[in-house]
Order: structure tokens, then sequence, then C-alpha cells
């Protein structure tokens, strides 16, 4: 199932069920999961480790050297999970030494055209990123996060799960689970209702998470005190716990 114009290196682990389109260079130090396929003029570098049933179409730059100057050939890596699409001119950069030395991509994700994913990103599971995302270095995406066209996270940003960044939006601090933000730089415009509901979410769990939103920013606390009056609905209301601990643990302050 590799075209023979592949070059594949000797130490690439290539497993049962893969397919390797012409053109393609498989690196040292690859790894690739069963049911995986590759498309033409894809290259890949390692370490990298690539999970199961992915599809990486051509012209993709997988697992080359991180675009950080302070890089000096340190041994990291990426590791991609199950079941990812990664279409045309997508870039996924290798972790550096000065973070945790990996760059993740989890399972399901949908990556479109000319998306980049820095070093260091930690991607969770199902999100989805249109043409052109761009995800600075050491950005941490959790699951179900949207990104429309062209939107970016400065880097170190963290987005929430359920989250949804609209078309053009740059983020410069991080955005709590289930919120909805657009514009430069991004404002917060509710809560993704829609998505909720797509992911069966409840009417009543969906009505907790948008009074939840509306204590953070429309009643006038400040932060503190929001985080206080969410914290004693988190109980009765688990759906809000992402939401809480999102808020609770930022480093860079959250869009407000």
């Amino acid at each position: 199932m590799i075209h023979p114009t592949a070059i594949v290196a000797d130490s690439a682990v290539i497993s049962d069920g893969v397919e390797v389109g012409p053109y393609t260079i498989i690196g040292d130090h690859v790894e690739i999961g069963a049911g995986t396929i590759v498309g033409s003029h894809v290259v890949i570098n390692g370490p990298t480790r690539i999970g199961e049933n992915n599809r990486i179409y051509q012209f993709a730059s997988v697992g080359d050297d991180p675009q950080d100057k302070k890089y000096r050939n340190e041994d990291t890596r990426l590791e991609i999970g199950d079941r990812n699409t990664i279409r045309e001119y997508c870039s996924i950069s290798r972790g550096t030494v000065q973070d945790k030395g990996v760059t993740v991509l989890g399972d399901d994700n949908w990556i479109m055209a000319y998306v980049h994913i820095a070093h260091d990103c930690q991607v969770g599971n199902k999100t989805i990123m249109a043409n052109n995302t761009t995800l600075a270095g050491h950005v941490h995406v959790d699951d179900w996060a949207i990104f429309a066209g062209f939107a970016g996270a400065h880097q170190f940003c963290h987005v929430g799960a359920h989250s949804f960044l609209g078309m053009y939006t740059g983020v410069n601090q991080d955005v709590p689970a289930y919120v909805m933000v657009f514009g430069l730089p991004g404002a917060p415009a509710g809560i993704n209702s829609e998505g909720l509901k797509r992911r069966d979410f409840s009417k009543d769990q969906i009505r907790n998470i948008k009074n939840a939103y509306r204590i953070v920013y429309r009643n006038g606390l400040k932060l503190a005190e929001a985080i206080a009056e969410i914290d004693s609905l988190v109980n009765d209301q688990p759906e809000l716990r992402i939401f809480l601990d999102s808020l609770t643990t930022s480093e860079r302050g959250v869009v407000r």
C-alpha cells in the first residue's frame, strides 16, 4: 500500500493497512497506525506517532521542527491520535524543551486546509478548525471547540471545551468553556447554544449555562464575585464545572 515513488525511512514503523501516496516522505522515527491514509506529497518527520484510521491529505507537513528560534535540535515529538482528518497544506510542529517537549492532537479532530498547529499545542478531541486557523505555540484547546476560518489564538492561550471562535477572530486571553467569541481582539458574544443542542445537552442544561454566562458577563460583578456565585451552583448543575474550572485556572485572564 506504499506507492513506489514514496520514500520511507528504515526506522519508520508502518502498520498493516496504511496507504502512502506518491512522492510522500516518511522520515526517521515515525510510527503510523493501522488504517491511516497518507496522501501524495506529504512530509512526515519524527519523532512522530500517528494513531489509527487518520486521513492526511496532500501537501501536509507533519512533525517537522518547531518554528521557535530557541530550538536547537533537541529530541522532541508529536503525537496524533485516531480518526483525525488533516486536510491540504496543514502544518503541525513538534514540541520544544521549553515546554513538555510534545505537541498533541487527540482523536476525531477535523482540521481543514492551511491550518497551523504550532509547537507544544495540546489539542483535545472532536475539535473543528476551519481553513487557515492558526494556533501559536503552547496553546491548549479542549474538546469540541470550533474555530471558524482565519481564527487564531495567541501563544499560551487556553480555549475551553464547546467554545466557538468566529471567522477572523483573534484571542490573546483564555476563552472559557461554552463561550462564543467574535472580533479582533475577540470579545464574548453569548454561549455556543447551537453546538450544545447538537451534542444533546438538555434545555435545562443550556438554560443553566446561559445563566452562568450572565453571572460572569452581564451582572456587573467582579470576576472573583462571579466565580463564587457559580461555585455555589455547581453541585446541583454539574454541567457548570468545566465553565467554572476554565475561569479559576486561567493564567492569562479570560476574554471579558
